[in-house]
């Protein structure tokens, strides 16, 4: 026996279905305004459909409608990390299927939040509602997503408007400012096209729009940076190694001549960088190797930034870092800001014998020190990232006092022929944009590029051919307002705006 839902109820809840496939759907179509699509318009009508979906709902409601779109969102901007996880990293398939599930829920819960509170204590559209409280709690939510559980800032609103002129406002409130105009567009987009909005509202979104936009093509005409010397010549290897034949015993001197014979293309350079744990050795195992190599760039006059795996033999404990040959000295960075279930594993003893069992990895890299000397090379202070780290733009703020320099090392082998090195590359050019530095990345199979203190590309590779990128660099000193300080205008500004907002609730119940 066939059996239907009629009436209401079943109106109420096919209405509630359709809302919450569209929200996914809306969400998942954010992930078009990032690389390598970066079709930005689609950063402000996702956001703009999602305050038009849950405008007028339950707080409960707007909460799952809410976790529906972060849902779309992660679930398809970190797809890549099936191949990460399982395709080269060889965690069981449905390991891979629940962190990843985990990660999503995760995301999705900020979404959820940002939904709940705001129909919550300001349920009924109003100016308050709209153009205080989305925008703020929407910008705060993501700064507590990039440093809450070690954080998670991929995927941030601001890194679609790179290309726009929205994008001047990084260099004075780094990328959680850009989020906050991209946002504040987005509200008023949802009320010029919400129904039943006075003429009055209609116009404060339009004057807002222009507002947000053209403002910044002014404050862009101000350097806040400048030059502190000569353009250096310098040069990033991009060896092209498969990740799941860079690890075989086989193919290690293979992969070891590959890199010695890329460099022998780059003298001339004063800085040559290798990717992040270029060969697939410990770099104790090799002295003679690296002896060789920094007798060859004292020949030529180059030094060197290698990325290595090293092994602390005293303490048992392994580094992701960048090994520095230079004329003021050797030195190491180590990777700081590790990758949870990458690098290290937050799990029981018990588990790390199963994980034995199961041929994973159950050795931790060891982060590195908060307080690490700035390192020198071709007469340079480095502000070395490695990886991940490029992610996490406030962790980089002390060292733009001294650094002329930024350098990014990365293996995006990890992630194959994925949008995630497009992303990454997005992120690494809001970085050189908010320091108003010269940014060289070097990666393994791509996409190695030289950015500009615009942020702009001027120079790259192409993914998975094995090539050296060479480029001159002028090193830069100053100071942007957001190097000076950081995140606090806009986080401090967005509980402000709340405050008003609960205040002007307060007062008009």
């Amino acid at each position: 026996m066939n059996v239907r839902l009629r009436g209401p109820g079943a109106a109420f809840q096919r209405q509630a279905l359709l809302r919450l496939i569209a929200a996914f759907a809306v969400g998942g179509a954010l992930n078009l305004a990032f690389a390598p699509f970066a079709w930005w318009p689609v950063g402000l009508l996702a956001p703009a459909g999602l305050f038009a979906l849950i405008r007028g709902l339950p707080p409960r409601r707007a909460a799952w409608v809410g976790a529906a779109f972060g849902a779309g969102l992660f679930a398809f901007g970190t797809y890549w990390l099936y191949t990460c996880l399982h395709v080269f990293g060889l965690v069981p398939l449905w390991l891979t299927v629940v962190l990843q599930a985990a990660l999503v829920a995760g995301m999705s819960a900020f979404y959820a939040l940002l939904c709940f509170l705001a129909n919550r204590f300001w349920l009924k559209p109003g100016a308050a509602r709209d153009w205080l409280v989305l925008p703020a709690v929407w910008v705060l939510l993501e700064w507590l997503r990039g440093w809450v559980l070690t954080g998670f800032p991929w995927l941030s609103l601001g890194y679609a408007f790179i290309d726009t002129p929205l994008a001047g406002w990084a260099p004075l409130f780094g990328v959680y400012g850009v989020t906050w105009a991209a946002a504040f567009v987005a509200v008023a987009l949802s009320v010029l096209f919400a129904p039943g909005v006075g003429r009055s509202r209609r116009v404060a979104a339009v004057v807002s729009i222009v507002v947000l936009f053209a403002l910044p093509l002014l404050l862009t005409r101000h350097a806040w940076t400048r030059a502190a010397g000569e353009p250096v010549p310098i040069a990033a290897v991009q060896g092209a190694v498969s990740q799941d034949q860079k690890w075989q015993i086989k193919n290690r001197d293979e992969t070891m001549s590959r890199y010695s014979n890329l460099t022998n293309k780059a003298w001339g350079a004063r800085l040559i960088v290798w990717p992040e744990s270029a060969l697939p050795v410990l770099a104790n195992s090799i002295p003679e190797y690296l002896a060789d190599l920094r007798r060859d760039g004292v020949a030529h006059d180059a030094e060197f930034a290698i990325g290595l795996v090293n092994y602390q033999v005293a303490t048992h404990q392994y580094f992701n870092g960048l090994l520095v040959m230079s004329k003021a000295g050797d030195g190491w960075y180590y990777k700081r800001h590790l990758v949870p279930f990458g690098e290290y594993f937050p799990v029981p003893s018990f588990v790390r014998s199963w994980m034995r069992l199961m041929s994973l990895p159950y050795d931790d890299i060891s982060a590195g020190s908060a307080h690490q000397p700035v390192l020198s090379a071709a007469g340079q202070k480095l502000g070395l990232t490695i990886c991940y780290e490029d992610a996490f733009g406030s962790e980089q703020l002390k060292i733009l006092r001294d650094a002329t320099l930024l350098i990014n090392v990365t293996n995006n082998a990890w992630f194959g022929d994925s949008t995630a090195p497009h992303q990454h590359l997005q992120i690494s050019r809001m970085r050189a944009l908010e320091a108003g530095r010269y940014l060289l990345r070097a990666t393994n199979d791509g996409i190695t590029a030289a950015i500009d203190p615009r942020g702009r590309v001027i120079a790259r590779l192409p993914q998975f051919e094995e090539a050296v990128l060479r480029v001159d660099v002028l090193p830069m000193t100053g100071l942007t307002p957001y190097a000076r300080l950081g995140n606090y205008p806009v986080v401090l500004g967005a509980l402000g705006l709340l405050g008003l907002a609960l205040w002007r609730r307060r007062v008009g119940n």
